[in-house]
């Protein structure tokens, strides 16, 4: 089976940074907790925790922390990005403050920060819940409303002063601008940022060119609790070729799975921006190893 690895497949630069981050921390011989999962990926925070880099609190960062002796810990920030309020419970506890939030997530919330304090009424294209929407509308001096589909926007009330419209990180790019244009004709005075982050536009693109590279079928690789690998599959279903969303190799080798994969002749693969290299690699050598290993390639 020939396999075709999308070239941004894994770890994007923001989760590399908050990895990199906490593990300079621990190996100072520091107490490192984050708030709530670093990384979403269970395979990948097990061997964060055997490296003395803790969990605490829960996915949406609303749970009040306990800390053993905070003066000898850090409280470490992940790269979801956090709300004001919640930065000032972070310092409160007495431990250190350390920030691994994504500079394209900080960058979100720069331009909401500053059109709110200006009186802009704000409007974050995202999922409810997500701990970076969370983050975002801390920032919106009240004047925040998270919409997702156009029953949303209709459902909002009147709005008739200045109205700024921005995305979650992690969102489709054609969503967002089919979404911006029917906002638009409501609310004609918006101003429009597009504010989904590099990272997830090449991995959409990936996809496109896993269509034009005529494969059988695409394999996403990453977390069932991953919003951004989750949104990622459900782009790859949309491309009209069978798709499995999977979080290891052993899954591929589960029926019915496995008698699917056995009539395919090319595979694309790619995987979240939390899924680490070594599960994307070990996917990648056991479809290989089907039909004889023929040669993997790397998307270009």
């Amino acid at each position: 089976m020939k396999v075709l690895l999308a070239k941004h497949a894994g770890f994007c630069w923001g989760v590399v940074r908050a990895i990199e981050m906490s593990r300079s921390l621990a190996a100072s011989g520091q107490r490192v907790y984050t708030d709530g999962p670093l990384i979403h990926n269970k395979q990948m925070t097990e061997r964060l925790e055997a490296e003395g880099i803790q969990e605490l609190g829960d996915y949406q960062s609303s749970a009040d922390l306990s800390i053993d002796d905070p003066q000898d810990a850090i409280t470490l920030v992940r790269a979801h990005g956090i709300s004001p309020q919640r930065r000032a419970y972070l310092k409160s506890l007495g431990t250190q403050f350390k920030d691994a939030t994504c500079p394209d997530v900080g960058i979100i919330a720069g331009k909401i920060r500053m059109h709110a304090k200006k009186g802009y009424a704000t409007l974050v294209f995202g999922t409810p819940g997500h701990p970076e929407v969370i983050g975002l509308m801390g920032y919106t001096e009240g004047l925040g409303h998270v919409v997702e589909t156009p029953q949303d926007v209709d459902a909002l009330p009147d709005i008739n002063g200045p109205l700024c419209f921005v995305s979650q990180s992690t969102m489709f790019t054609s969503d967002f601008e089919e979404l911006a244009a029917y906002i638009k004709k409501r609310f004609p005075q918006t101003l429009v940022f597009d504010t989904i982050c590099q990272a997830t536009k090449d991995r959409q693109n990936d996809l496109d060119l896993f269509v034009k590279e005529q494969v059988d079928a695409i394999i996403v690789v990453g977390g069932y609790h991953s919003a951004n690998t989750k949104k990622l599959a459900l782009l790859a279903e949309r491309k009209g070729l069978p798709c499995y969303h999977i979080e290891s190799a052993q899954q591929l080798q589960e029926a019915p799975v496995a008698q699917q994969l056995a009539q395919f002749s090319c595979v694309g693969v790619t995987a979240g921006a939390s899924t680490p290299e070594f599960i994307i690699e070990a996917v990648c050598q056991y479809l290989e190893s089907l039909r004889g290993r023929e040669n993997k390639g790397i998307l270009a």
